[in-house]
């Protein structure tokens, strides 16, 4: 990479903490250097109360943009000149793109999850989706649905903290996007679970239910509920499938792991940044196989 860094060469950065075991770098470096864009990225370890700081060195260092990760997303906000729509009603920031002095954060995750759909050939667009999860991925996906034309939204969440955070989100929906009928569940109304499943078009897991060195669960306890017609997808990508899509699979649905949309959410800010596409299957043989 050192040489095409030259004195016009602009940076950009992920913000965070940890960010040592980020792919973030070598995904956006290599489609950068791919596409021939002057830019270069790096990571920087960056707690809360150095958010601030932070965005100001955005600034002061002319910087393109930066991605934004835990624990930075909400904090972020305070700094910024604008919002996006998604990241507006989401409340936190994953992508932020300077523009002449102006800031604007952004939330791709939703994006990356309703592209990666797009990619199978399915669009959300008039469909009935099932979301299990009120943390931050799945209110990124119950808000791109609804902005994207979801016609009804059932959430699904424990009675814990994120169960008020889903309650403000469907109140938002609703209020924004009329249309969309948003209805908020306790997962363990399991007949409730059942009845949603089985009158959806897509049921999306984003909890971590399931994920490794958890493989032997999932956050549907009968899997007769699966039906043809239906598709099942999963945020987690480590195992590449889930036991929630094993099962699915077995009652005829159509299944998408979580790799296509991490890698789906990356692209939507690379196209922010950029203006152009990123090579995604590239970017997936190379780093993430």
């Amino acid at each position: 990479m050192e040489n095409r860094i030259s004195g016009t060469t602009r940076l950009l950065g992920l913000i965070g903490s940890p960010v040592d075991h980020s792919k973030s770098p070598v995904m956006y470096n290599y489609s950068f250097q791919k596409a021939g864009v002057d830019y270069a990225y790096l990571a920087f370890d960056i707690q809360i109360d150095q958010v601030a700081e932070a965005i100001a060195a955005l600034k002061t260092l002319n910087m393109r943009g930066a991605n934004v990760t835990m624990p930075c997303k909400t904090e972020v906000i305070k700094h910024l000149d604008a919002l996006s729509p998604a990241a507006r009603l989401v409340g936190a920031v994953n992508t932020i793109i300077h523009e002449d002095g102006r800031l604007t954060g952004h939330m791709t995750d939703g994006a990356g999850y309703v592209n990666d759909l797009l990619d199978h050939g399915i669009s959300v667009a008039d469909k009935k989706i099932t979301i299990i999860g009120a943390g931050g991925a799945a209110t990124a996906i119950q808000v791109q649905c609804a902005l994207d034309g979801a016609r009804a939204i059932s959430i699904f969440n424990q009675k814990d903290a994120f169960f008020k955070r889903a309650e403000k989100t469907a109140e938002a929906i609703r209020a924004e996007m009329p249309d969309c009928q948003v209805q908020l569940f306790d997962l363990e109304d399991l007949d409730a679970l059942r009845n949603e499943i089985q009158s959806s078009d897509i049921l999306a897991n984003a909890t971590l239910v399931g994920m490794h060195p958890h493989e032997d669960q999932s956050p549907v306890p009968d899997p007769t509920v699966f039906h043809k017609g239906l598709t099942v997808t999963d945020v987690i990508y480590t195992p590449e499938k889930t036991r929630l899509l094993r099962e699915a699979e077995t009652r005829g649905a159509v299944t998408i792991g979580g790799l296509g949309m991490l890698l789906h959410q990356g692209a939507a800010a690379y196209k922010l940044y950029t203006g152009l596409d990123m090579p995604i299957e590239e970017v997936k043989t190379k780093f993430f196989k």
